[in-house]
């Protein structure tokens, strides 16, 4: 054999090891076509009415007007998988690919919920992303893997990998980590295509275009795509840390039982009333909303000084609270709360406190009276708040002076504590009176008690 002849094999073989085509993918027994025999009779559809065909060993998804969300879902269940499909979409449109879902009569008369790995064309760029359809909403936005969001491109067919294994579901977009989900909700389901309810009727008649859809059930875990794990990871296991947040550092800051780590933030002990644990949650009591007037605020045993702090917390309607940082607890003896940063808790809509303060720096996530909490990204549609009565998500980071609030994982406040616009927004604020406030080297974690029901949960933090 000549030897240029040789080279042109092994430059042959060297792309079909790094590019694997379908039909290699279908050679191997692991792998199966969801469009088997070119055929939708393994399929059917759920809730809106939008059009599904197969033309040219494409899956077909045509937007329609005025009904809702349609799917396109497979009869049979899947449990632990990896799915592949290349996708192409019209601009302008919303679709995505349910997984590990669901749909029953006794849920919202059949409308389907489960996991949703996106698939969007808007400025937003969360493609790869999931959600939760119909319960959780956004589990895991692109906003906390800003490389993934360069990796749809649009106009052109992408690659889509999706990985469930376990708790642990990873998603990939031409080859980029966008997702790297734990979360133990749902572990079996149908899969199921979407197109998108539209609101603008000149997006009617687009379409989106699926191909080469190709899975393999109970993958081992050599056929993971292990070599790539570069998304962070988001955990919602509940009261328990995943291996990876052990991994780096992470430990409970409440063990979801005990009063253990926390103490009244003007007692020696827990308060011996205002505060109620059932279930791993911890909450405070109604008091009519006089601030510390029940079992007043609590605060952890432990000083801080750079560490990320992530909770859940549930608001009542009308309800008022807050999670201090850096606080002082020798200040402020009297009556009221103890004096240090703050990410606030507020129902926006019925609390007067939104209103008050100045521009919205008293609403959700915002650095209580200093700086408003606001999502900045591109494509922005507010501050992913899920709601009143929901579980909601806080994440504070302090590093090097450097702190961001996150709200269910989207970045809200970002500042400086030792810059000239932090000490200006002091010195024009009710905290002026407070010596050096907000620059102290570390501090105490607090929750308060505002007078309102409010629980909390899965509280971790690492130091740095």
């Amino acid at each position: 054999m000549k030897k240029k002849h040789r080279n042109l094999l092994f430059l042959l073989v060297l792309i079909g090891l790094i590019f694997p085509t379908t039909k290699i993918k279908a050679q191997n027994n692991n792998w199966k076509n969801l469009l088997e025999n070119n055929s939708l009779s393994k399929f059917k559809q759920l809730n809106g009415s939008a059009q599904f065909y197969l033309k040219n060993d494409e899956l077909v998804g045509v937007s329609k007007a005025n009904t809702s969300n349609s799917f396109l879902a497979t009869k049979k269940l899947y449990k632990d998988f990896i799915l592949e499909f290349e996708v192409n979409i019209d601009i302008g449109l919303n679709s995505g690919v349910q997984f590990r879902s669901n749909s029953s009569q006794n849920f919202q008369e059949g409308r389907v919920y489960g996991y949703q790995c996106e698939i969007e064309t808007s400025t937003r760029k969360w493609g790869g992303g999931i959600y939760d359809e119909a319960r959780r909403g956004w589990l895991y936005p692109l906003t906390r893997n800003l490389n993934a969001q360069e990796a749809f491109v649009n106009g052109t067919w992408n690659h889509y990998r999706i990985e469930a294994f376990g708790n642990k579901i990873r998603t990939y977009i031409n080859g980029v980590q966008c997702a790297n989900l734990v979360d133990s909700m749902s572990s079996e389901g149908f899969i199921a295509f979407q197109v998108h309810s539209i609101e603008d009727i000149s997006d009617e008649g687009k379409i989106v275009r699926w191909r080469n859809i190709m899975i393999m059930e109970s993958p081992g875990f050599s056929e993971l795509n292990n070599k790539s794990n570069s998304a962070p990871e988001i955990s919602y296991l509940e009261n328990e840390l995943s291996e990876n947040e052990k991994r780096i550092g992470f430990r409970m800051l409440w063990d979801g039982e005990s009063k253990k780590g926390w103490r009244g933030v003007k007692l020696s002990g827990f308060p011996l009333k205002g505060w109620e644990i059932h279930d791993n949650i911890l909450s405070v009591e109604s008091a009519d909303g006089y601030e510390s007037s029940n079992g007043g605020d609590i605060i952890t045993i432990q000083t801080f000084s750079d560490f990320e702090l992530s909770l859940d917390f549930l608001l009542t309607p009308g309800a008022n609270s807050g999670i201090k940082y850096l606080v002082n607890p020798n200040l402020n003896k009297g009556n009221g709360s103890a004096i240090g940063l703050e990410f606030q808790l507020l129902d926006d809509n019925l609390h007067p406190d939104a209103k008050a303060g100045k521009n919205g720096n008293r609403t959700v996530g915002s650095l209580y009276d200093l700086i408003r909490a606001e999502n900045t990204e591109n494509g922005s549609r507010g501050k992913n708040f899920k709601g009143v009565g929901q579980w909601n998500n806080a994440r504070i980071v302090v590093k090097n002076g450097y702190v961001e609030h996150w709200l269910n994982h989207v970045k809200v406040v970002a500042y400086s504590r030792f810059s000239q616009t932090f000490k200006a927004l002091i010195e024009k604020s009710k905290y002026e009176k407070w010596d050096q406030f907000g620059v102290w080297p570390s501090g105490k974690i607090l929750l308060q008690d505002h007078g309102d029901r409010v629980s909390f949960k899965n509280i971790k933090i690492r130091e740095f």
